[in-house]
């Protein structure tokens, strides 16, 4: 049924696209393509992932107006927050029986979860989830508390105080961090998702290529800021949800790199010169998945009909710095050493850069390996140390800095970030990546 509702979708999407921009499926579709893709989730991988990491009961509770960030990746849509207390409960019963999933709530959740409570007060409801705790008798009651992970972290001081007295001090002595189950839950994709996330990478990569063209930049007149609200707009327009606003930039020969255009971030009103090569950073959420995107562009002059060759050069460099850092992810290699590898192999080849690729998914600063920093180019403790699994995804970010033989040997910035798979054998780009300029004629 999941992979006949994602084909149908997407039949109609491809047969109705315009001027190659991908189809956005109406709101009223959505909550059925992002159920079912939860479905197999929990049917499927949550069992593996609960064993893998030996919990067999894992409690997440979550409040009106303080929700836990995982909580919304557990539940079907349409819904955006918890409704005042929502307890959810996952034993683990065995591969035969599989994982039981439980909702002892006000309100329910659908055929996703079967309601262990008819309601009452907050105290019934917390003696009715410690019933059902002890009833199960578990080694292990994992709970989302965490110093390392922020999305791990969602249960509040206050319930966890809550939950202690209503388990009692037998039951509280086997509470644990439930860290890893929810990153390894939050950072892993089933194959069906990442149909779905092509699509929102490709919807990414498609309004940059509109905004960094002659339909939307007149040199000597467009601003900056104009461009980034253009994309933020087509946006808003679709009904995606961008995780930041988009960033658009400039590079130019002769530029003092000290001004405050650069150092003050106070470039939006600057306007687009014939000779500027562009940048932009663009991220969006869209059936539950994130992207995040780096892309360059080059102004034209009047009498150039492709940029200057050391520009173009400098995007090959680009490419190549990505090949070197994604040859370097292998299972079971934490995020640390997977830079450091990368690292090494491109000093050797005299190649000025810096990593800063970090895990992107249901957040789009997900959790998984750290692999760089922007302002750290060294290992990252706790979250560079977390090692690299299979069917997880990524923003392949840095940049490389190439001397410029038409600008006077200027260097430039060749900033790039393209979302990405990791399937186990080798990392693969989920809507193709930038190999050539944008150009605004």
């Amino acid at each position: 049924m999941l992979r006949l509702l994602i084909a149908v979708f997407f039949t109609v999407a491809c047969l109705s696209s315009v001027h190659g921009q991908p189809t956005i499926a109406p709101f009223s579709q959505r909550p059925a393509i992002e159920n079912s893709l939860l479905a197999e989730r929990l049917d499927e991988l949550l069992p593996r992932l609960m064993r893998e990491q030996n919990i067999d009961l894992w409690v997440v509770v979550a409040r009106e107006y303080n929700d836990d960030p995982t909580f919304l990746s557990l539940v079907p849509k349409p819904r955006f927050t918890a409704r005042r207390t929502t307890m959810l409960l996952f034993h683990d019963r065995g591969p035969e029986q599989g994982v039981e999933r439980l909702t002892i709530s006000r309100y329910p959740l659908g055929e996703l979860y079967e309601p262990a409570w008819q309601g009452g007060d907050l105290d019934a409801q917390w003696r009715r989830l410690a019933e059902l705790v002890k009833a199960r008798n578990p080694e292990k009651i994992a709970v989302n508390v965490s110093d390392t992970w922020p999305v791990a972290d969602g249960l509040s001081h206050g319930l966890f105080l809550k939950l202690e007295k209503a388990l009692g001090e037998d039951l509280s002595k086997r509470l644990v961090s439930s860290e890893n189950l929810v990153v390894r839950w939050l950072e892993t994709r089933t194959s069906a998702e990442i149909e779905v996330w092509q699509r929102a990478v490709a919807i990414a990569r498609s309004t940059i290529a509109e905004a960094f063209s002659e339909r939307v930049i007149t040199p000597g007149v467009t601003t900056l800021g104009e461009v980034a609200w253009f994309i933020r707009e087509r946006f808003e327009v679709a009904g995606l949800a961008p995780w930041f606003h988009p960033d658009v930039n400039r590079q130019w020969q002769g530029a003092d790199y000290g001004s405050a255009e650069f150092l003050g971030g106070g470039y939006a009103k600057t306007v687009i010169r014939r000779g500027d090569l562009l940048h932009t950073d663009v991220g969006l959420c869209y059936l539950g998945l994130c992207t995040d995107t780096q892309e360059m562009g080059y102004v034209l002059k009047l009498d150039e009909t492709a940029p200057p060759a050391g520009l173009a050069q400098a995007m090959v460099a680009g490419n190549e710095w990505q090949d070197v850092l994604t040859s370097q992810f292998k299972t079971g290699r934490s995020g640390n050493e997977i830079l450091a590898e990368a690292q090494g192999l491109l000093q050797d080849q005299k190649v000025t850069h810096a990593i800063y690729t970090h895990p992107l998914g249901v957040f789009g600063h997900a959790p998984g390996p750290t692999i760089g920093m922007w302002d750290n180019q060294g290992p990252t403790p706790g979250r560079g140390d977390w090692l690299l699994y299979p069917m997880t995804g990524y923003a392949i970010e840095g940049r490389v800095t190439v001397n410029i033989p038409e600008w006077n040997n200027e260097p430039v910035q060749m900033k790039l970030e393209q979302s990405a798979i990791y399937d186990g054998e080798v990392v693969r780009y989920l809507s193709g990546r930038q190999t050539q300029l944008h150009l605004v004629r």
